[in-house]
């Protein structure tokens, strides 16, 4: 009878333990990922200027291209709205003649676009694909100049 009432209290003592480490390591988890990759990614944001919003494209069709290969037979309307670092020399002044950035980025961006597979365009990843338009951009003008990349529509025949 003794062996059995010491083994309770062992056990209870060992599951509390157990529990506790359970807890802790949840906890710890949470703070490494939730709040010091949040506070880092607030920090990058809050780092830069405010940007200067440009449309690509036409304003009212935004940019249509061809996808998968000449005969594929499939087509993107895309609008895409780039937040760029503020520019005294390249940045689009909305006259009827393109800047040379502007020409730089429309031809990277198109050729971005026409790249790409149809399995490509699954909303799914659509966070790669602006994360890949914003890095060739951003490799194509030689520095950092797109903040961020925004799909305002998009059709995919």
């Amino acid at each position: 009878m003794a062996d059995s009432e010491k083994k309770f209290p062992v056990m209870l003592v060992v599951g509390l333990v157990v529990v506790g480490l359970l807890l802790a390591g949840g906890i710890s988890y949470f703070i490494a990922t939730k709040i010091a990759s949040g506070g880092k990614a607030a920090d990058a944001h809050a780092k830069h200027e405010p940007g200067v919003f440009v449309k690509l494209g036409d304003p009212k069709e935004g940019l249509i291209v061809n996808i998968g290969g000449v005969n594929s037979g499939h087509y993107l309307k895309i609008g895409i709205v780039l937040e760029m670092k503020p520019d005294k020399d390249g940045t689009p002044k909305g006259g009827n003649s393109l800047s040379p950035n502007e020409v730089k980025i429309l031809d990277t961006v198109v050729n971005v676009l026409r790249m790409q597979k149809v399995e490509d365009f699954d909303p799914a990843k659509q966070d790669h694909l602006k994360e890949l338009l914003k890095n060739e951009i951003n490799k194509t003008l030689g520095q950092d100049e797109v903040y961020e990349v925004y799909i305002t529509n998009f059709v995919l025949q």
